[in-house]
């Protein structure tokens, strides 16, 4: 099996971290990756902030349990975040956003850097103390959150199993 397909097939959603932070060169490739996947008609209406200031993350968790009435909520404590943004009135915004993210996913993957997705933000970006927070990071307010990577280095005592994968698949030929 070829270096790609193995990466793809052997990926899985970690949601326990060890405190390693990723380094910022990883980082950094990870958003490579990010900005080099597809978008509609090549638009690139995207915007990528990454967070590893763990009171800031933190502080969006913390919201985002309260927002949502999730007692205890976490986003899995990652020791960074990598969140897309796309103009709300992109059309593509959610579609560009997930390619994003996926290839985070993979590429975080391929550094052994563990990662989940994160996907609350996407309906609360507009109440007003979620708002206040992505204001404080950058985002611009005609943006929402589609989606977010959490990521660190996946807790060694933590099985990761791997999961049947089931669908139908039709050739015609």
């Amino acid at each position: 099996m070829n270096e790609i397909m193995n990466n793809i097939l052997t990926r899985r959603s970690i949601r326990k971290f060890t405190d390693a932070p990723v380094s910022k060169e990883i980082l950094d490739d990870l958003v490579q990756a990010a900005l080099h996947a597809p978008s509609g008609c090549g638009k690139q209406t995207w915007k990528f902030t990454v967070i590893t200031n763990k009171a800031a993350i933190r502080r969006l968790a913390d919201a985002i349990e309260t927002t949502l009435d999730r007692p205890g909520y976490n986003m899995y404590c990652p020791t960074a975040i990598i969140m897309p943004s796309n103009l709300r009135d992109s059309i593509w915004g959610k579609e560009d956003d997930a390619c994003a993210l996926e290839n985070i996913f993979l590429a975080a993957h391929s550094y052994g850097v563990g990662s989940v997705w994160i996907n609350q933000l996407q309906n609360i970006c507009d109440t007003p103390a979620i708002r206040d927070i992505l204001n404080d990071f950058g985002i611009p307010a005609d943006h929402v959150v589609y989606g977010m990577a959490a990521l660190g280095y996946p807790d060694p005592d933590t099985e990761i199993q791997p999961k049947e994968r089931i669908g139908k698949v039709a050739y015609i030929e």
